[in-house]
């Protein structure tokens, strides 16, 4: 075993190996495993939190490697025998068919990239402002301590979400409650529970469009050449990443500006920063100490590791985001750092994630105007008493307490 691995023996296995997830001491970090493993193998075997054995991508360029090659999937080529990430019923494993994954991914990104569009979400901006100005208005009229996440970075998603959709949003608690539930790393029978409910949900609304469509995404969907099961799914999974996510950067971002007062005020005195600041947030927030699965259709060799065909990979891009050969002092907040390298919260290459746009917009939105209105913002609780979301693979806090 490595010298430099021996001081983590909390994170090694009897076997040697390192095992998921690694410990943190504070959620604005990253844990110190990550670093040791991006400076003396940036690729490298695992012991996965389901207990598998699987190859870990820690380093920003072997992360990029990896979404890159379109040898690594998400399904597998022996499912049945392929090695398990935990016990999530999200990405736990392998999702899909090898024979159709491909044909499928494309499909999709053909269909719901012109919705997500980066013209499309700029010129949404002007309406999301405006719907972080009315939450923030009503955030003024309640007496402090609020608590953020409930008054502001919660329902701006889920409203934007459902608009862009074509959800009802007299329904976001019913379907907020599923999509806790769904990420339940504690509850496997629960969180499969909650899955199947949101698509059973999906699929009415779907049904309802056909007979009644609207100018939203899920009409788009309705007259997709796709089975009711298979369109049902996406639906869902467009309803619970279109909100789920954000909603947790929102927070981080929050709680990194508050931890960064100069940052803060800096921001503040320039908007024109603001851009800047997304990137930053988006690049040092993490929420979820979990990976990105994927699986080798054949034989591939990242960052000089070849990886045998039916193994996994776990990608970390929290971990890649942090990587001292791309930025400079990756551990310094700045949001003036220089736009070089993009951080990979969205992912790379084929894999991009279609809703970075959307996400920037609301981002650039809250950022834009949360502290010009409360400059004063502050926790109302030390940070060391906010709670964590421990079991759910989204991670995040329970509440973020604040006062002004």
């Amino acid at each position: 075993m490595d010298d430099r691995l021996a001081d983590h023996t909390g994170h090694i296995d009897p076997t040697g190996l390192p095992r998921l997830p690694f410990e943190r001491e504070d959620p604005l970090e990253v844990p110190e495993m990550y670093r040791t493993l991006r400076t003396t193998r940036p690729v490298t075997r695992v012991r996965t939190q389901a207990g598998d054995l699987a190859w870990l991508v820690s380093g920003y360029e072997e992360a990029r490697q990896a979404f890159a090659d379109p040898r690594l999937g998400r399904s597998s080529p022996d499912p049945d025998r392929a090695a398990r990430i935990s016990d999530s019923v999200l990405i736990g494993g392998p999702s899909g068919a090898i024979e159709t994954e491909k044909a499928e991914h494309d499909r999709m990104r053909r269909m719901l990239v012109p919705a997500f569009s980066a013209r499309r979400m700029s010129a949404l901006g002007p309406h999301v402002q405006e719907l972080v100005d009315g939450l923030l208005d009503r955030m003024a009229e309640l007496p402090p301590p609020v608590d953020l996440r409930e008054e502001l970075s919660l329902p701006l998603p889920v409203l934007v979400i459902c608009e862009l959709l074509g959800v009802p949003y007299g329904d976001r608690r019913y379907f907020r409650k599923l999509a806790d539930a769904m990420t339940d790393l504690s509850d496997r029978r629960r969180a499969g529970a909650a899955k199947a409910e949101l698509t059973g949900y999906t699929r009415e609304i779907l049904i309802g469009k056909r007979a009644n469509p609207a100018d939203d995404v899920f009409s788009d969907l309705a007259t997709m050449d796709a089975s009711d099961d298979e369109i049902s799914s996406l639906a869902a999974g467009l309803l619970f990443a279109g909100h789920e996510t954000t909603v947790n950067r929102i927070d981080y971002g929050v709680l990194l500006m508050l931890s960064n007062p100069s940052q803060r005020d800096a921001l503040i005195a320039d908007p024109s920063l603001t851009d800047g600041a997304v990137e930053e947030i988006l690049r040092m927030a993490a929420p979820g100490n979990h990976g990105l699965p994927r699986y080798a259709h054949e034989d591939v060799t990242i960052g000089g590791v070849t990886i045998r065909r039916g193994e996994a990979v776990v990608i970390v891009t929290m971990s890649a985001n942090r990587d001292e050969r791309v930025f400079p002092e990756p551990d310094r907040f700045d949001i003036g750092r220089p736009l070089g390298d993009p951080q990979l919260s969205f992912g790379y290459a084929a894999r991009y994630c279609i809703g970075a746009s959307l996400a920037r917009v609301e981002l650039r939105s809250v950022f834009t105007g949360l502290f010009r209105r409360f400059p004063t913002l502050a926790l109302a609780v030390p940070a060391g008493e906010l709670v964590e979301r421990e079991a759910s693979l989204s991670g995040g806090f329970t509440r973020i307490p604040v006062t002004w």
